[in-house]
């Protein structure tokens, strides 16, 4: 917004939930990285070694203990096994390739919640807060310099009283408006700390952080009464930019891809499988060297698995993508359906403000001119307190009120600006 900047050039660099949100992108990259990797076969290694004991063995001759002739008078043996096997599963329905594509969306709509998040309801009050604060900063100056005059009535109304031409009444309402207009100056100030506390807590700033905010200049009436943006137009520029619109794209291309996984558990996997392997077993005839040696063997396969039956989970799972197809679509029309909402409303409040801007700006004029001739007339001794205080409260208000139709026209144009791409500037 045109109308103050924040002392902090980066307050997002607080903000938990955005960062939470760029580790969660990490994350999914890290789940990319694993199913490219679902590509490469396996490989594993096992040794084995075991200790058999025979207490009541008899001695009575050699028995075989597998292929392999032992000695019944060794009631203790040790055995060792060793291997190396790998598998590679060569198809699978394209589940693989799928999953990388999968988990690829998923990494992307992370990214964008990291660079686009939805603002939480607190954040979407940030504007809001900023609007008045904006307001209430401009107000400030207005409110000290128009208790000024009332101060200076004072004096005139003590020697009107002494004239005979103001009653006590009136001089005692006129005391009570000096007190009351010291009260709106420091009110005014109380209330801009108040607002300068809340921005700083959604900004979601430490409590030990330094922070204020510089206004700058007031915007001229060329700014407030630029030309608006089109509602289509700005719709048709966010769907091709913004980032909520960009991740329900994703979400249904991924969604589709997930009736396609599902569907592959219906087809047959095929799979290569390789291993090397040797053992050895003391109380044998044979030394471990020539044992190692001829138990070395290799293999070489493969395995072709055709799923049968598998209790109606593979049916179910192809139903629930299915559901999550269509969930998916309608969340993609509810986001369009909202983004739409959310760039009408704003062009309708820009429309209205600038409308009533333009109308507090004459109703101003007509306040200041009529509290002018007032206070001549009252120093002249031509009218009473009451109607010069009523007068004073009506030119205050009004004030008000064209500060804050300027502030928020000016937020909604920039609101628009924003979706439309051009940015939005707080």
């Amino acid at each position: 917004m045109v109308a103050g900047r924040l002392h902090r050039p980066r307050p997002l660099a607080h903000n938990i939930q955005l960062r939470r949100a760029r580790l969660n992108a990490q994350s999914s990259a890290t789940d990319v990285k694993e199913a490219k990797a679902g590509l490469l076969p396996t490989l594993s290694a096992a040794v084995t070694q075991s200790v058999q004991y025979r207490p009541f063995q008899e001695q009575t001759g050699n028995f075989v203990n597998g292929s392999i002739a032992s000695s019944s008078s060794h009631k203790v043996t040790q055995s060792g096994s060793y291997g190396i096997n790998a598998s590679w599963v060569v198809w699978n329905g394209g589940k693989n390739r799928a999953d990388i594509t999968d988990r690829t969306y998923s990494q992307q709509m992370a990214e964008l919640s990291a660079r686009g998040r939805r603002p939480t309801p607190s954040k979407r009050r940030l504007p809001n807060f900023m609007c008045k604060y904006c307001t209430a900063a401009r107000q400030k100056p207005r409110t000290a310099s128009s208790s000024t005059p009332t101060v200076s009535f004072w004096p005139r109304g003590r020697e009107l009283l002494a004239a005979g031409q103001m009653a006590q009444s009136d001089v005692a309402q006129l005391e009570a408006q000096v007190s009351s207009g010291e009260y709106d100056v420091v009110n005014s100030s109380t209330q801009i700390a108040q607002y300068e506390l809340q921005l700083k807590q959604l900004l979601e700033l430490p409590g030990d952080e330094d922070f204020h905010i510089g206004t700058a200049e007031a915007p001229a009436d060329e700014a407030v009464l630029a030309p608006i943006p089109l509602t289509a137009e700005v719709y048709q520029a966010a769907l091709s930019q913004r980032p909520e619109i960009e991740s329900s794209t994703l979400s249904v291309e991924q969604s589709d891809l997930a009736v396609k996984i599902a569907k592959a558990g219906r087809m047959p996997t095929v799979s290569l499988t390789a291993g090397l392997g040797d053992s050895h077993m003391t109380g044998t005839r044979s030394d471990y060297f020539t044992q190692m040696k001829n138990n070395f063997d290799g293999s070489l396969g493969i395995i072709l698995s055709i799923p049968i039956f598998d209790g109606r989970s593979t049916k179910s799972a192809v139903e629930r993508a299915q559901i999550g197809q269509l969930t998916a679509r309608l969340d993609q029309q509810e986001t369009r359906k909202q983004l739409y909402s959310t760039i009408e409303t704003c062009h309708q409040n820009a429309v209205n403000y600038q409308a009533r801007y333009r109308s507090s700006v004459s109703s101003v004029k007509s306040y200041a001119t009529s509290y002018e001739l007032m206070s001549e007339q009252f120093h002249l001794g031509k009218t009473n307190i009451a109607e010069l205080l009523n007068s004073r409260s009506q030119l205050l208000s009004a004030r008000q009120e064209m500060l804050q139709n300027k502030y928020t026209a000016l937020l909604n144009i920039a609101l628009l600006n924003f979706y439309g791409g051009v940015g939005l500037k707080i």
